[in-house]
């Protein structure tokens, strides 16, 4: 049985606060802080914020190839 290598594979295709929190490892206020951010690909529908599995991913990739200066 072939193992995946990608690891966003477990990750629901749209993830909350909460979920987006235990992903990246952070608290859940930086998750929303993360999501308020400019730049950060956040989904609102109503009142919620959202982020898209793949919208993360191609941002944690741009995160790391580029020269910006990293979200604190």
């Amino acid at each position: 049985m072939k193992q995946s290598t990608n690891m966003y594979d477990n990750l629901p295709n749209v993830l909350n606060a909460a979920q987006l929190a235990q992903t990246l490892g952070i608290s859940r206020a930086g998750a929303y802080n993360l999501m308020n951010s400019r730049g950060f690909p956040t989904l609102r529908i109503g009142s919620r914020k959202l982020v898209a599995k793949q919208h993360l991913a191609e941002w944690i990739e741009k995160k790391v190839t580029s020269r910006e200066v990293p979200y604190v």
